[in-house]
């Protein structure tokens, strides 16, 4: 996307925060994306992803991001809280590594992510962004997207309610999918196996993310959660359009 700010803009403090998906090690860093679309322009961007994260952790975190004075907040949270119920070995190594006081549910998320949102618009004067969540796996007939479907009505229906914005990813994203309509070569599969050697790749072979993508045949994702380049891509497409709306406000 171009990126042509409206007039004279004033100074702008955007916190995007999230799981492993926005803190970019083993996914495209969208933020510094965005970094990059907006240099030289008055708007700062931090990073404020937690690999592993669900909605529990970043509502007990927030006010590191209350206390970066945001004039906008964007939300990403919930691939984590999905992929938990897709498999019972999922759930008990997420509720391990997180020390969750619950098994992750539907109902459980909501409930954070409703407090998150209330928290920052009652502590805050930020303009509040929920995005939907990104696929899991590229074939959209899969259980794993089916359950991205469900958290994303969740998402959809919380920032009707209370009043935030609405950025639809997984719409965007399953109607890339279905324009190309190329058949997943390389499915999904519960667990850390396919994010874990997507890793090794990375940091040890030293292999760019798009060509671990690429090599998998995949189109969005480098191992069927974390994000290539377009994925990326697609997630500072929908906050930048944001930021240019809300330029002057």
């Amino acid at each position: 996307m171009e990126n042509q700010l409206p007039g004279k803009m004033e100074m702008k403090s955007i916190v995007c925060t999230g799981c492993s998906i926005t803190r970019g090690q083993v996914s495209v860093d969208y933020v510094e994306i965005l970094r990059r679309r907006f240099a030289g322009r008055p708007v700062t961007f931090t990073n404020a992803g937690v690999n592993y994260d669900v909605a529990f952790n970043l509502r007990n975190r927030l006010n590191d991001v209350i206390a970066q004075n945001p004039d906008i907040v964007t939300i990403l949270i919930g691939t984590n809280d999905a992929n938990s119920t897709l498999s019972p070995k999922n759930s008990r190594l997420l509720r391990f590594l997180k020390q969750l006081p619950v098994i992750p549910s539907p109902d459980w998320y909501k409930e954070n992510l409703i407090a998150i949102v209330q928290e920052l618009k009652e502590r805050t004067t930020a303009h509040v962004a929920l995005l939907s969540l990104p696929v899991l796996g590229e074939d959209l007939d899969s259980e794993a997207n089916r359950r991205t479907g469900e958290y994303s009505t969740i998402i959809s229906d919380v920032a009707k309610a209370h009043g935030v914005t609405y950025l639809p990813l997984n719409e965007r994203m399953k109607s890339y999918l279905q324009s190309q309509n190329k058949p997943s070569s390389f499915p999904y599969r519960p667990g850390l196996y396919q994010s874990s050697t997507a890793s090794m790749q990375h940091f040890m072979l030293r292999r760019d993310l798009d060509t671990i993508s690429a090599r998998r045949g995949l189109q969005l994702t480098i191992d069927n959660i974390h994000l290539n380049c377009r994925g990326a891509g697609m997630i500072a497409d929908l906050i930048e359009s944001l930021i240019l709306e809300n330029g002057n406000r």
